[in-house]
């Protein structure tokens, strides 16, 4: 609950300085007549649109899963983040028009000095908004804004080429350079929104994040114990800072199913806590299968319990592999071998 607070204050936050940063954009603007700083104020547009809509899809993500729901509403801040991204992109094609118009049409700016430092205070402040979004967005698991912060910081670094940009036009008098500036600040947000769009899109049609499973794969090394011989049939699925893991858990062939469903439970749990994830473990049990003796330590180091179907002694210890963890079920071995072994003990 705490948590769910923090991030809609901190969306709030993000509105009301967008606001004020755009204020001072469109100052600017005013002031010079520049296409650059036009196409600056522009964005400043989209960062407020954006930072209301995020603030809805940070709303409805934190109500509870329901019938029609079951794995919660989270995946709403990637509907906010591919919208965010189509923000940016017509941006940049209006952006574009007017690079070009401005090219054809030249126009004499004017209050250069002033507008310049309205608008590099503007950048300034959007760089610190950014800087806060992305730290908060990320300790808050909250994609919504995270993209937000990430498409700011974007911006703060266009107002820093075109400031540098604008500055030789007030000493050089070449006027041109003003709307080649905004020409190049267009292909810039039209990459980030196209970027945007995509990681959102992949998200929404879960696909694999292989980040996520490289930190899953090292928690479960670094939590296992024994009587977790290995992992496959790993997936895993965020629905904004909820993330569910499903994974196929190999224990020794002879225990019994109360003894194996309790130590799979704490195992997960576990899991989740190593890996920093907010979320649910779905495991399912399968048996050894007598396919694994040569990595299994169970009866060889501890004399209080024996494995009484061991086929082969301990070999060597290994630590379960994302290549292996995301296996399908029994993948690395025959069919044959498997019939071989499945008959009665």
């Amino acid at each position: 609950m705490i948590k769910s607070k923090k991030r809609f204050y901190v969306a709030a936050t993000s509105i009301l300085a967008s606001c004020l940063i755009l204020g001072l954009k469109w100052i600017a603007y005013a002031l010079t007549d520049s296409t650059a700083l036009k196409s600056d104020a522009l964005e400043g547009v989209v960062n407020v649109v954006a930072g209301m809509f995020a603030l809805g899809a940070i709303f409805y993500a934190e109500q509870p899963a329901d019938k029609e729901h079951p794995y919660g509403h989270g995946k709403v801040e990637y509907f906010s983040a591919a919208f965010e991204g189509g923000l940016i992109s017509l941006a940049a094609v209006l952006i574009i028009y007017e690079a070009i118009h401005g090219l054809l049409f030249p126009i004499k700016l004017t209050n250069m000095d002033m507008g310049l430092a309205i608008n590099v205070l503007g950048g300034v402040l959007n760089g610190l908004l950014g800087w806060f979004l992305i730290t908060q967005g990320r300790a808050l698991n909250s994609e919504a804004i995270s993209a937000d912060g990430h498409h700011i910081i974007t911006d703060f670094i266009t107002t820093i080429g075109m400031t540098i940009g604008l500055l030789l036009v007030r000493f050089t008098g070449m006027t041109w350079i003003d709307p080649v500036i905004a020409l190049l600040i267009g292909l810039s947000l039209a990459r980030t929104g196209y970027k945007l769009v995509g990681k959102s899109s992949s998200a929404l049609i879960d696909a694999q994040d292989s980040d996520q499973l490289e930190a899953v794969v090292a928690a479960i090394n670094q939590v296992k114990t024994d009587d977790i011989i290995t992992i496959h049939e790993l997936r895993s699925m965020k629905s904004g800072r909820h993330t569910h893991v499903d994974m196929h858990i190999v224990v020794p062939e002879f225990y019994d199913i109360r003894r194996a469903h309790d130590f799979v439970e704490n195992f997960g749990e576990k899991v989740l806590r190593s890996a920093g994830i907010d979320g649910e473990v779905h495991s399912h049990i399968d048996p050894c299968y007598r396919l694994y003796c040569r990595f299994c330590k169970i009866g060889i180091l501890d004399n209080s319990q024996v494995c009484p179907i061991r086929k082969e002694g301990f070999q060597a210890e290994r630590e379960i592999t994302v290549l292996e963890a995301i296996k399908s079920d029994g993948e690395e071995f025959t069919t044959l071998d498997k019939k071989k072994v499945a008959g009665p003990t």
